[in-house]
């Protein structure tokens, strides 16, 4: 990266290796986990670290061709957990509903990971309306949806034990300009994990992760729309915006936040319910 016109960044390439697998009593395949965005990103990186612990995971997500191709890469990694493909439209209740049954009805349903997002920059006087209810639908309607449903299967099991988890950001915690839609939709998800640890009894958990940028496709398209919003170059923008406040400089790979999502349902995180797991290098603390 020696000039601006040769600046590249790229999503990096997952392996096993890159997975976290613990040793708990429930991750088992008669155990079913529900992801969304499982297509791309942070999504399918924890679809293939669920599955990874022996999990059946049922991945959710519109575009049935990258949908497909978690799948084949669930095949070449050998990962010992099934996934299943399941192509919904997260704004389309009935879809949603259906994919949700469909998941319990191959097995024990303990677990949701709501990871499906989009992204939009624009200052607010000139975001579009379509794209902001768009947004809102896919990050906060979809994932109370999904947890609607979910929540009567993860009560049926034999011990009612299991967890729904958001997927929020730094942005849930602050707001930078730019990123009206995209900031209200995490401020929103964290009242959504506090209900439903509310409401959970104890044995079903919510939580939420909240990570600073990562190395996703969705990233990777908001860097240039990020300089072309703010007039200034691509490198600019990860050096300056998305890592300036940072103290650790170097962005997260979608499957090290996947691993925080296998922790946080597993046994060792039985005490983390309506709380928010921030790994955020130091984003939201260190404020100059």
């Amino acid at each position: 990266m020696s000039t601006d016109d040769d600046f590249e960044i790229d999503e990096p390439e997952l392996t096993t290796d890159d997975l976290l697998v613990l040793d708990d009593p429930r991750f088992t395949p008669d155990t079913v986990a529900i992801v969304t965005g499982a297509a791309s990103g942070i999504g399918e990186a924890t679809a293939l670290a669920l599955a990874a612990n022996g999990l059946t995971t049922v991945g959710i997500d519109v575009d049935e061709e990258d949908l497909d191709a978690t799948a084949n890469l669930a095949d070449d990694l050998g990962v010992p957990g099934e996934f299943v493909a399941t192509p919904a439209d997260l704004t389309d209740d009935e879809a949603v509903e259906r994919a949700v049954d469909g998941a319990a009805d191959r097995g024990d349903l303990r677990y949701v990971a709501n990871i499906a997002g989009l992204q939009h920059i624009a200052a607010i006087e000139n975001f579009p309306m379509e794209r902001y209810d768009v947004m809102q639908s896919v990050m906060v309607r979809a994932p109370f949806l999904v947890a609607k449903h979910a929540i009567p299967h993860i009560e049926a099991t034999e011990d009612g034990v299991g967890a729904i988890a958001n997927m929020s950001s730094v942005h849930g915690h602050y707001a930078t300009q730019d990123k009206a839609s995209y900031i209200t939709a995490k401020h929103a998800l964290h009242g959504l994990t506090r209900s439903i640890a509310a409401e959970g009894a104890g044995s079903l958990r919510g939580f939420s992760v909240s990570v600073g940028y990562v190395l996703t496709p969705l990233m990777v398209n908001q860097i240039e729309d990020t300089a072309a919003e703010r007039g200034i170059d691509e490198r600019r923008v990860v050096e300056d915006v998305m890592l300036g406040q940072a103290r650790t400089k170097e962005m997260m790979t979608p499957a090290e936040v996947a691993n925080l999502f296998v922790f946080g349902f597993s046994g060792h995180a039985k005490h983390l319910n309506g709380g928010d797991l921030l790994f955020d290098g130091g984003y939201t603390h260190t404020y100059e």
